[in-house]
């Protein structure tokens, strides 16, 4: 794959089955083979609903229920050595769940489960300020939680967490992502808020000016509780918010509030060059974390539920 700013292209490695791999009876589904443990994990949004063509696919069981789909599993070289990569759509493989809907808790833990410490986070998202247009990309640095109703923790006890969430994106992977966005030749914003709504419909046009006049930057409806859910595990993570619209106006004369099509157009578009910052950030991670991302857990692992849940 080459990536927008014509960097050298990076082939995908096939995976070795001589690897040590996961026990199967550990949370895979009995129809999954053995695999390998990844390193890092990649959630795609909408219109990111593949990422590699040389994969495993894994199905894991999680005592949350099934993931969105089965996570695709591929190998690429990188600074450190290979490195594994899960990737997985949030929304399913054809989109066939409303954000809402997301099993967000059974996501992140089955890419926990198969070993991934980092998780990287592309997100649709409208813009909510003049300066900040269709076509640029920001990485998230803050987030507003505006959702309600959403399953939103690993600890419902009896085990108690109350984690640190002030900064809720890895400053190490976000600069990261920062530095390869503008590799690639993008408009890239290196910080801003995120507001989280529950979606499925749009903003009414004084639901986004409201937004606005907070002075958040960007609109999304799956970073929470995504983000929060990571932090919980120990796991760093970093949003790229993929800006596709205008939200409902951003007050520019003229400008229509945002559609379904505009996004899923807006987003395909910028595929090619997200691949490629992705690709350009999974090759130039360091094998070890710099970050104190895994002492947010403060020592403590959840109580999930007994039974493992499955698809199908």
């Amino acid at each position: 794959m080459t990536s927008p700013s014509g960097s050298t292209d990076i082939s995908l490695r096939p995976i070795d089955p001589t690897r040590r791999a996961v026990s199967p009876d550990a949370g895979l589904s009995p129809r999954a083979t053995r695999v390998t443990p990844v390193d890092v994990g990649v959630f795609g949004g909408s219109g990111l609903y593949e990422l590699f063509d040389d994969v495993e696919h894994v199905e894991v069981a999680t005592p949350y229920g099934p993931p969105s789909a089965p996570i695709a599993v591929s190998e690429i070289p990188s600074d450190g050595g290979a490195i594994r990569v899960a990737f997985l759509p949030r929304h399913g493989r054809r989109h066939h769940l409303p954000p809402h809907l997301i099993n967000y808790r059974a996501n992140v833990w089955a890419l926990h489960h198969l070993g991934a410490r980092r998780i990287l986070s592309p997100c649709a998202s409208g813009s909510l300020q003049p300066d900040i247009h269709p076509g640029d990309l920001l990485v998230c640095d803050q987030l507003v939680d505006r959702t309600s109703g959403r399953p939103s923790t690993f600890f419902d006890g009896p085990t108690v967490n109350h984690v640190s969430f002030g900064d809720p994106y890895c400053p190490h992977l976000r600069s990261t992502v920062a530095a390869r966005a503008v590799a690639a030749g993008a408009t890239v914003h290196s910080t801003g808020t995120v507001v989280v709504i529950d979606g499925p419909r749009f903003s009414t046009r004084a639901e986004s000016a409201w937004y606005r006049a907070q002075g958040w930057q960007v609109i999304n409806m799956t970073q929470a509780p995504e983000a929060a859910l990571c932090r919980e595990l120990g796991i760093c993570h970093s949003a790229l918010a993929v800006v596709t619209d205008y939200d409902a106006g951003v007050d520019r004369p003229g400008t229509a509030p945002v559609t379904q099509d505009e996004v899923y157009a807006a987003f395909a578009a910028m595929m090619p060059q997200i691949r490629g910052i992705i690709v350009g950030v999974l090759a130039s991670l360091d094998r070890e974390r710099a970050c104190d991302c895994d002492a947010a857990t403060n020592g403590l692992t959840p109580d999930p539920p007994h039974d493992l849940v499955g698809p199908g």
